[in-house]
């Protein structure tokens, strides 16, 4: 089976993602695309250090994504793709590779410029416009923190911030 869950959650590789999806939906491997960690092998290290070991991981910065993501999703076995931020998933999805997916926000939370609008969820308009992207490239947006909770679509996150 191919990678399924594609995940937006500043926190990337945590326990939310590790045991309430990865468990649930029998993860084995993960593609985290973050330019910084796509460089530091010490925080590789300390991500890839709370994964079953069973579990593997590969980080890609963005300029990979074109070359490497494809095969990575086409691969056997359950997995899933992380980025930090609405920015990194729009490239993937402006890449071609979400046509027909689901992405899931799972987790961005309050700052500076963002607005509340679930309580795992605040976003600023740059990261709405985002996600209005992504879903305008044939994939569907939306939020859910853990794979039992209830599933907020795209147009609900919207009507909270505007």
């Amino acid at each position: 089976m191919p990678l399924d869950l594609f995940r937006i959650d500043e926190r990337l590789l945590h326990g939310q993602v590790i045991v309430g999806w990865g468990m649930r939906l029998g993860l084995e491997r993960y593609v985290v695309v973050d330019d910084d960690l796509a460089v530091s092998d010490w925080e590789q290290d300390l991500y890839a250090a709370g994964l079953p070991p069973e579990a593997s991981v590969v980080f890609l910065s963005l300029d990979e994504v074109p070359s490497r993501l494809p095969a990575l999703i086409r691969a056997p076995g359950p997995g899933a793709v992380l980025t930090r931020s609405t920015a990194a998933m729009r490239t993937i999805a402006e890449a071609g590779l979400l046509e027909g997916r689901r992405v899931n926000v799972g987790g961005l939370h309050e700052s500076a410029g963002r607005r509340k609008v679930l309580r795992y969820v605040a976003l600023r308009p740059d990261e709405a416009d985002d996600l209005r992207a992504i879903e305008a490239t044939g994939a569907t947006v939306s939020a859910r923190d853990i794979p039992t909770s209830r599933q907020v679509s795209l147009a609900e996150l919207l009507d909270a911030v505007e």
